[in-house]
């Protein structure tokens, strides 16, 4: 042990391709995993296929629109190449280095999937909206309950610790709102509403007891915690923060794996398969191509954790075969790549609110708030769908009139573009998407990326149950805009909004009870491989409505320290 942090290792030597423990993945789980075995004196490989990003460089995270020559326009050749990634709200000039372009690395579309990928070291915890509300045993239960999909093996009070665990040191701004359904948490300082959000809460809350406008829990920093930030209300998260004013890998966990000493960041670093060794009945490391060289290099190790994102994760599983596991690792069952889910965001709800012309607010939030579950919920039934959906909402006011103004010159297009429009709010929809044996992904026979790995063929949609939750909750937000006293109510059907775009894709390597219908135990082990974990989405066994990268963390942290004990034991 004892092995300094560095970006890439020599592979030319043997001894130095060994370790205690290889992570796939730098992102959101792939950093926790890293952060716990280091710190508990484990020398860890973490592997990434993109480049190397360190805290702090990020060009775009200061730029103004007067600085660039195109007022930070995307160039509409970008838009035209990239049809599907451009269709991410988050892709814009300021932050489109941190996407995947394309062309970048293809897949194939059985169906209309939108696969939005972040490859770089910190990976998609650069980007994601920070939102992160616990589940409860409303979601744990689920599956079992109605039936679909296989019962969870885990259930809340296994990993209430574990979220408390990640929050105190991620630092989770929110209040203690007593919801049975997401839980309190260890929050810092909520960020607080603004007026006309306030209202909406007293208003909402009065005209339906059984819906909770709260203030979202978010990753950001209300006040400075564990030598980060504080959240300087830029809203420019998504450029990277070089205040750490929000939690992501390369300003929380990978420093602070990297402090321990215990730690190699090999960027560029494509993972081909995990290496199973028939004879001695485990996994005994992965297969790499170097990114840029193409060079095949093999790491070994006891313990292997895969957080290479959802897809990718399956897709080196199903990969990785052997004489024991002909149809990938873990894959005796046919389940593996199998129960794809991703959440519903089709819904586009908006209204126009009149009054508090007089009133402001300061600032640049980087979150708003949040309506959680309330269908099929305690005494509401639903005989028309399963589960439930939340509601990302919140109020705001625009300044200036662009239009107006290109029709004006001198005081007049000044005075348009300073002039307040109107108070605005909306309510986002996030449906539970059901997992489903057909919604599945597979390795293509025939094609294969720049580095020789098959292409993933991804086939998955939403179904009956997620159309008919869609259509209540347009009718659930119209109904509460048009109680508010809104004007131009718009409630329909986002069209172009394929699963993918939402970014929460999970499952396809499920945890279960038993190896029968599961990949995972309740450790995140694969079944019949003990010594290969996989802890991020791939590993869900159902979607629920939360935002799910704090779960994705929780698990992470439970499954890294349950293997360290093992390994501690002699068992791994």
């Amino acid at each position: 042990m004892g092995q300094k942090d560095s970006t890439a290792v020599n592979i030319n030597s043997n001894k130095g391709n060994h370790f205690d423990v290889i992570v796939v993945g730098s992102g959101m789980s792939g950093g926790w995993a890293a952060k716990e075995f280091t710190e508990k004196g484990f020398n860890t490989l973490v592997l990434e296929r993109g480049r190397n990003i360190e805290h702090g460089d990020y060009p775009t995270a200061t730029m103004e629109p007067w600085t660039d020559d195109h007022g930070m326009a995307l160039n509409p050749e970008i838009i035209r190449d990239n049809l599907i990634v451009s269709k991410c709200y988050a892709f814009n000039k300021a932050q489109e280095h941190h996407f995947v372009k394309d062309n970048e690395h293809p897949y194939i579309q059985i169906k209309p999937f939108d696969w939005i990928k972040g490859y770089q070291v910190g990976g998609k915890s650069l980007m994601w909206a920070r939102q992160v509300q616990r589940w409860s045993d409303l979601d744990f239960t689920a599956n079992a309950k109605d039936g679909y999909g296989i019962d969870w093996p885990i259930r809340y009070a296994d990993l209430a610790p574990w979220y408390s665990y990640v929050e105190k040191f991620a630092g989770i701004s929110g209040n203690r709102d007593g919801l049975d359904q997401i839980p309190d948490g260890e929050f810092l300082p909520p960020m607080e509403m603004n007026c006309v959000e306030q209202h909406i809460k007293e208003k909402i809350e009065a005209a339906f007891p059984n819906r909770n406008y709260i203030s979202a829990r978010t990753a950001n920093l209300s006040q400075r915690h564990n030598e980060r930030g504080p959240c300087m209300y830029r809203n420019r998260c998504g450029r990277g923060c070089p205040f750490a004013g929000y939690f992501s890998a390369n300003s929380s966990t990978l420093p602070a794996a990297k402090k321990t000493g215990y730690m190699t960041l090999r960027p560029h670093s494509v993972v081909h398969s995990v290496i199973y060794d028939d004879v001695k009945q485990k996994a005994t490391g992965v297969r790499v191509i170097d990114a840029n060289t193409k060079e095949i290099i093999e790491y070994f190790s006891n313990v292997i954790f895969l957080n290479a994102g959802t897809l990718n994760t399956t897709a080196i599983l199903l990969n990785s075969k052997s004489e024991r596991f002909p149809e990938g690792l873990g894959n005796e069952n046919d389940v593996l790549g199998r129960y794809l889910m991703d959440h519903d965001y089709r819904g586009n709800i908006k209204g126009t609110l009149e009054g508090f012309e007089d009133k402001y607010y300061s600032g640049h939030r980087p979150t708003w708030c949040y309506m959680p579950r309330f269908r099929n919920f305690k005494d509401d039934k639903q005989k028309d769908f399963l589960r439930g959906y939340a509601f990302s909402t919140g109020a705001s006011r625009r300044i200036g009139n662009t239009e107006a103004a290109e029709k004006t010159i001198g005081a007049d297009f000044k005075d348009k573009l300073t002039a307040f429009g109107p108070w605005t709010t909306s309510f986002g929809p996030m449906g539970e998407q059901l997992p489903y044996h057909d919604n599945r992904v597979t390795l293509s026979k025939a094609k294969t990326d720049e580095w020789g790995v098959p292409l993933l063929e991804i086939d998955c949609e939403f179904k009956s149950n997620e159309d008919r939750m869609l259509e209540d909750s347009l009718n659930t937000g119209a109904e509460m805009l048009e109680a508010l006293g809104c004007k131009d109510i718009y409630a329909d059907k986002n069209e172009n909004w394929n699963p993918g775009l939402s970014i929460h894709e999970m499952g396809t390597a499920r945890m279960g009870r038993s190896p029968k219908d599961s990949i995972l135990n309740k450790y995140n082990q694969v079944h019949n491989a003990r010594n290969v974990f996989v802890s991020d989405g791939a590993c869900m066994t159902s979607s629920a409505c939360q935002n799910p990268s704090l779960t994705y963390m929780a698990i992470t942290a439970r499954a890294a320290n349950y293997a360290i004990d093992e390994l501690k034991k002699g068992n791994l």
